[in-house]
């Protein structure tokens, strides 16, 4: 059934997704463009996505708060790498004091988006309460990021059926789990392992992380001293600016060093591990020693090295070898070992699902997005009126959405002065080279990369991972030769003035 549509079914910009990215453009529009209207569709009951959705322990940033947090809303908070909770009560704080949680509209689970051309709006079909509803709009901004909420990435094991304990994947973390004094495998090395951990042995576990390789982690200080220095002399907005200066040119330092230095950086990083696991027993040289260079993947941050010192305390193992199969108590490897287990947590990563699995059409024509091309890494070849929020993956993910929300707000201004009601992406050489979207080496993007649009060899279809250089893209001129701004749809008085101008 397809509830009937009315006049309020109709917004100027309708945002899929209130977590991050959401929440952060529904802000921009507001400051930039305040006489737009704009809703909020979230396929869940709660805004905040990632970070209401996964509950597990430990669960925090791996980016310091004052990138990660919005450039408008400075992160006043006790920890630079923070904590779920407090990220969570951070953004739901953002969209309560600018009235935006006023414009979600939950359990709205976007399933289509129809464009048509004569009428420059598109159609939106999504489920609510068992029921399919419609509403129209403008323009379409996908908020959603790229993780699938409702199912984590889990190989199959062998003899799985044999476990007579708790299998847990962490993106389903189980409410009525008590930990203590259990004894639990964790097979991974990412950054959801290092946080689970240490977290369940401050719980009372005794911990043993599984992985098949090793993953390249560092320490971090929990807190930022120099951020709270200048908040205190600067006071909360300037300070907040400051630090994310700070912050932003270390992390480009330190991508730039690893990128171009592997070998120096590797070095580094080694000195720096046995340093934190001196008296450990913990071998560097075989469980913190990755076969890829750093920041092929992205670095693994541990606060103060909490890792570390639940290997030193012995409160936490690390085995490094491949698994035969489970067993009735645990987990038994191929060189015969066996690790007993009461849970086994599979922290074996994520699946990507592009743009929530909206399927798209234009003029009535299926959109198949692995042949579009992403423009200036937030539209689609191709495809009017749309645009999209996918942050950085060597740096804090909303860097990149806060610059690509302004960008689009200016857009939308240059639009309305000029009389344009569509914006489409044009390729103008389709010789050139495609690439994958996402140059980076983690398993859940290798997994998905043909199901996710394509980037060029050349601007603006070249997807940057520079913020430096995303600052002065995506802040420059919005008209482009490649972008083809129209007057397309005709109606009522904007009719009868255009056949009085042709008279």
């Amino acid at each position: 059934m397809t509830a009937t549509a009315t006049a309020t079914d109709h917004v100027d910009v309708l945002v899929v997704g209130a977590g991050l990215s959401g929440i952060g453009a529904a802000w921009h529009l507001q400051d930039k463009l305040p006489g737009k209207s704009y809703a909020i569709l979230e396929a869940r009951e709660a805004s905040g996505g990632t970070w209401d959705l996964f509950r597990y322990p430990g669960i925090r940033s791996d980016s310091d708060l004052s990138t990660f947090a919005y450039a408008f809303k400075p992160w006043t908070g006790e920890k630079a790498i923070a904590d779920g909770p407090d990220i969570l009560r951070y953004l739901r704080e953002t969209a309560s004091e600018a009235g935006i949680d006023q414009h979600i509209r939950y359990g709205h689970k976007v399933l289509a988006a129809s464009w048509s051309s004569e009428d420059a709006r598109w159609t939106v079909r999504a489920e609510h309460d068992g029921e399919t509803v419609e509403l129209t709009c403008g323009w379409l901004f996908c908020a959603s990021g790229y993780y699938r909420y409702d199912e984590g990435f889990r190989p199959r094991f062998a003899g799985e059926e044999d476990f007579a304990g708790r299998l847990v994947h962490p993106q389903h973390w189980p409410e009525d789990l008590d930990v203590a004094g259990k004894r639990i495998v964790v097979i991974g090395s990412g950054a959801t392992s290092v946080t689970l951990v240490p977290a369940l042995a401050r719980q009372g576990a005794h911990v043993t992380m599984l992985q098949r390789s090793p993953s390249y982690v560092l320490p971090l200080p929990e807190k930022d001293p120099i951020a709270d220095l200048l908040r205190r002399v600067f006071g909360d907005q300037r300070g907040h600016e400051l630090t994310r200066r700070k912050n932003v040119a270390r992390q480009r330092w330190l991508y730039s060093f690893c990128q171009k230095r592997p070998n120096a950086a590797r070095k580094l990083i080694r000195w720096v591990n046995a340093r934190q696991l001196e008296g450990s027993g913990v071998d560097v040289d075989v469980h913190f020693n990755p076969k890829y260079g750093p920041w092929d993947q992205r670095l693994c941050a541990v606060p103060n090295g909490d890792l570390f010192r639940s290997l030193r305390k012995g409160d936490a193992e690390i085995v490094t070898a491949k698994i035969d199969r489970f067993t009735e108590g645990g987990v038994r490897l191929e060189d015969g070992r066996e690790l007993e287990a009461d849970v086994i947590v599979t922290a074996t990563g994520l699946n990507l699902l592009i743009f929530g699995g909206m399927q798209f059409e234009v003029d009535g024509r299926p959109v198949s997005i692995p042949e579009t091309m992403a423009y200036k890494g937030m539209m689609g070849s191709g495809v009017p009126n749309f645009a999209f929020a996918i942050g950085y993956t060597n740096s804090s993910w909303t860097l990149k959405v806060d610059l690509v929300c302004e960008h689009l707000c200016r857009l939308l201004a240059h639009m309305d002065r000029c009389g344009f009601d569509t914006a489409m992406p044009v390729n103008s050489d389709p010789a050139m080279e495609q690439r994958p979207l996402l140059d980076f080496k983690a398993g859940y993007v290798l997994r998905a990369l043909d199901k996710l649009p394509k980037a060029g060899s050349r601007e603006p279809w070249h997807l940057a991972m520079d913020y430096k250089k995303d600052v002065a893209f995506l802040r420059g001129p919005v008209e482009d030769p490649e972008l083809r701004l129209e007057r397309r749809a005709v109606r009522g008085r904007d009719a009868d003035e255009l056949q009085a101008a042709a008279a």
